[in-house]
C-alpha cells in the first residue's frame, strides 16, 4: 500500500479559483504531500513558463478518457500483441522519455524528475510501459506515468520511440483501472489525438463530482491496492 507522507504546509487554492479557466494559483512546493493535496482537490502542477514558478492548475473544461470509452481501431489491436506490458519496472526512465528536451512544448525538468520519483517510491506514482524485443536485448518502446489515488488515476504524461507504443500502454492503462474498479482516468486536457481515443471534455464541476467519487473507491491492486 503507498506511504502517506507528511501533510503539505502549504494552504493550496481551490480548484474553483482558476478565474481563468486554467490557473488556480502559483507558488507552493513539489513534496509529495503537497502533490497529494493538490489532486486530491482537483489541481496539477506544471510550470508556466521553463524555469518559471509552479502553477497549480485547474482547466475548465477538463479532459478525462471515460474507462468504458476507449476507441480501439483494429491497427491498435494488432499493435497491442507486438508489446510486453509492464507496471513500474523503469519509472524514471519513462519520466525521463517523456521529459526529452527535442519533444515540443517539454515542461518536464529535473525538479519534476525528482519530485515524482518520490512520489513513486511511496507508491503513489505509477509508470505504464511498453515493451518490445531488439537484437540488443529488451527495448522500453513507451510508456506513460501519472498518479494513482484510490479509483483515481491523473496521467501527466506519454512517450513513444516505436509507433503505436504509448497507445498500446495508454490502452493497457485502461484495463488496470476498469479491472481495478477505478473510475477515472484524468487527462488534463482533449487534444484531437486523445479525442481520436476516446476522451472528451467535462466541466471543472462535473470532474469534481467525478473525482470525489473516484477517491473513495479502492486502489487497484496493480498499483499496490488491496
Amino acid at each position: 500500500m503507498p506511504v502517506e507522507p507528511p501533510a503539505t504546509r502549504w494552504a493550496l487554492p481551490p480548484a474553483g479559483a482558476a478565474a481563468d479557466g486554467e490557473v488556480a494559483g502559483i507558488g507552493a512546493d513539489l513534496e509529495p504531500g503537497t502533490l497529494l493535496a493538490a489532486y486530491r482537490s482537483g489541481l496539477f502542477p506544471m510550470r508556466t513558463r521553463p524555469r518559471g514558478p509552479v502553477a497549480w492548475w485547474s482547466p475548465d473544461p477538463r479532459g478525462i478518457l471515460p474507462l468504458d470509452g476507449l476507441h480501439m481501431s483494429r491497427s491498435l489491436r494488432r499493435s497491442r500483441g507486438h508489446f510486453e506490458i509492464r507496471v513500474d519496472a523503469a519509472f524514471v526512465e519513462v519520466m525521463r522519455g517523456c521529459a526529452d528536451p527535442r519533444r515540443p512544448h517539454g515542461w518536464i525538468d529535473e525538479s519534476f524528475v525528482d519530485a515524482y520519483s518520490e512520489l513513486h517510491r511511496l507508491g503513489w506514482a505509477h509508470s505504464i510501459e511498453a515493451w518490445t524485443t531488439t537484437p540488443d536485448g529488451d527495448l522500453l518502446a513507451g510508456g506513460l506515468y501519472g498518479v494513482a489515488i484510490g479509483g483515481l488515476f491523473a496521467a501527466e504524461s506519454k512517450f513513444h520511440r516505436v509507433t503505436d507504443a504509448s497507445k498500446v500502454a495508454l490502452a493497457a492503462l485502461v484495463d488496470i483501472l476498469r479491472d481495478g474498479g477505478a473510475s477515472l482516468l484524468d487527462v488534463q486536457w482533449t487534444t484531437p489525438h486523445l479525442m481520436s481515443l476516446g476522451a472528451r471534455d467535462v466541466s471543472r464541476e462535473e470532474y469534481l463530482q467525478l473525482l470525489e467519487h473516484a477517491l473513495a473507491r479502492p486502489l487497484p491492486t496493480a498499483f499496490g491496492g488491496p
